[in-house]
Parts: C-alpha cells; sequence; structure tokens
C-alpha cells in the first residue's frame, strides 16, 4: 500500500533514465511510495533527454526504453488536473522560474513534496528532497 507521496522533478526524471541510483530508488520504493510528475515535466524530461543523449552515446531506442521503464512506476498528473492549481503554483514559484509551476502545482494537487536538485522551489511552502536526502522522507514510516 502506498502511503506516501512524492512528486519528481524533470530533472530527477533524467538521472532515473540516466543512472542507476535514482531509477532503482523509485523501484524499490514504489510500493510504499506513489510517484507523480507533471505532464509539463514529463515532456520538458523527453527533450532533455532527445538532446543529451545523443552526447553520452546512448541510443534513442536504449533511453526511451529506460524512460518507459522508469514511468511505469510514475503517475502523470495532466495539465487540465493541474489547471486547478496553477494561479497558486504560478504565484508562489513568484520570478525565480516560471517554468517550475507545474512541478509546483502537482505537489500542491496531491499534497506533498518534491524530489528535485532545482533551488527555485525553496520558499513555496511545499517541502523539497534532493537525491542525497530523499532516503530520508523515503524510509521514514
Amino acid at each position: 500500500m502506498q502511503g506516501k507521496r512524492l512528486v519528481i522533478d524533470a530533472n530527477i526524471l533524467i538521472r532515473a533514465v540516466f543512472g542507476q541510483r535514482v531509477r532503482q530508488r523509485i523501484a524499490a520504493a514504489s510500493e510504499q511510495v506513489a510517484f507523480y510528475v507533471a505532464e509539463a515535466n514529463f515532456e520538458e524530461a523527453r527533450r532533455y533527454l532527445a538532446q543529451l543523449a545523443p552526447r553520452r552515446g546512448i541510443p534513442e531506442s536504449i533511453w526511451k526504453a529506460s524512460l518507459d521503464t522508469v514511468m511505469s512506476a510514475i503517475q502523470l498528473v495532466g495539465q487540465e488536473e493541474l489547471a486547478l492549481v496553477e494561479t497558486e503554483a504560478r504565484a508562489r514559484i513568484g520570478r525565480r522560474d516560471e517554468r517550475d509551476w507545474p512541478a509546483l502545482a502537482a505537489a500542491l494537487l496531491m499534497n506533498c513534496p518534491i524530489w528535485t536538485e532545482d533551488q527555485d522551489f525553496f520558499g513555496t511552502g511545499v517541502p523539497t528532497w534532493t537525491t542525497a536526502t530523499v532516503d530520508i522522507y523515503l524510509d521514514t514510516p
């Protein structure tokens, strides 16, 4: 049973595709934690993966398969759902990085923290966890 919830930012999704630690952590926690990603952040991650993967010598078929595997443990939050809290999310994120509002909106909608490496979420009233600290959240009852 999933008792905890956690929104994943685009940068974490990219790390999950390119690395093992994040991907393994999501897989290991997926029975106890409901993971979410805003549709816009998923699309952002896909765009960056398409740019970065060739530079790393990773074929498209490989990174797309890895992304599909990771997404099997993550629920996509659609734009229609996020529209319910878009105004509040945009107001909270302010001018830090207006493109970050979808992840913040998903966290507000799901009433949960964000797993990110992005400091723009600090001060928005939503807890954030980095990859270095997320185990504290994931491992606590």
